[in-house]
């Protein structure tokens, strides 16, 4: 009966190396060379999509273990593994079998489909990107210092040491940490019985801004009218006086004093709107 054993000098029994197997990465990864060949030489048809659909239904369960790399991070594990379903298919319909083993493709693309995901549909508040890279160096620095039972919380300068950012950078990578997700307005912030939602602790739009913003865009127009005019505008609207009363006090008519206040008022109108009337004479 022929073997693959030998005999050392010592007389001890050694295994020929040519007779171990090749190991691969994973040891349920499937043997599928010969279906990404067929793949490869199948034009779009339902052929190739048969193909294709044996080749995701092997290579499935890689795809969920790298999904279960990312759970409790507040994405559902049952959403996580259609994700990275996705990358499989992406990878498969990518992949060239004359570059290599498929795994060492796909790994990385379906980690980055689910990264994708978390940076781009995760999010509450669009989060520049260089700010989530922070959160993620300072949430992985935060595990690593605590990671042994009674570690203290670690301060921002530890966690600057520990990543080589600077205190600033870590600062901004924590406020992200709280930032993933929203607080509804309608979030009950009380346990009392009449408790209240944070809208009822947001202000109202104050009407007297529009007031104080008309003023100043009136003052210019206002320091610009004669003397007469302005008196007659501060009576009307300051000293609230009919325009008789203005009439009387001025000596002029009342049907006078309305074509003042009128024209006055256009003319600081204009002015305000930045549409001065042009070639208006002295009233």
């Amino acid at each position: 009966m022929l073997t693959d054993m030998s005999t050392s000098r010592s007389g001890t029994p050694t295994t020929s190396a040519a007779a171990a197997p090749a190991r691969r990465p994973h040891d349920d990864a499937p043997d599928t060379a010969e279906l990404f060949a067929r793949l490869a030489e199948l034009g779009d048809g339902p052929e190739r999509d048969a193909v294709r659909d044996e080749l995701v239904t092997a290579w499935l369960p890689m795809a969920h273990r790298i999904a279960g790399r990312f759970r409790d991070r507040g994405e559902s594990v049952e959403d996580l593994r259609q994700v990275a379903a996705l990358g499989l298919v992406k990878a498969i319909d990518r992949f060239d079998p004359s570059r290599g083993a498929f795994e060492s493709y796909a790994v990385p693309t379906i980690t980055g489909e689910v990264k994708r995901h978390f940076r781009d549909r995760m999010w509450a508040l669009r989060v520049p990107r260089r700010v989530q890279e922070l959160r993620n160096r300072v949430r992985a620095a935060r595990r690593e210092l605590t990671q042994n039972p009674g570690s203290p919380e670690p301060t921002v300068a530890a966690i600057a040491a520990h990543t080589g950012l600077t205190q600033e950078d870590v600062t901004a990578g924590m406020e992200a940490l709280e930032s993933f997700s929203t607080l509804s307005l309608d979030a009950e912030l009380s346990a009392g019985e009449d408790g209240y939602s944070l809208a009822d602790t947001l202000g109202a739009a104050d009407a007297s801004y529009d007031v104080v913003v008309d003023r100043e865009a009136a003052r210019e127009g206002l320091r610009r009218l004669p003397e007469r005019e302005r008196a007659i505008l501060y009576m009307r609207f300051f000293e609230d006086m009919t325009q008789s009363r203005i009439a009387d006090r001025l000596g002029i008519s009342q049907m006078h004093v309305s074509r003042l206040i009128s024209r006055s008022c256009a003319r600081v109108r204009d002015e305000a709107l930045g549409h001065r009337a042009g070639g208006a004479g002295p009233l």
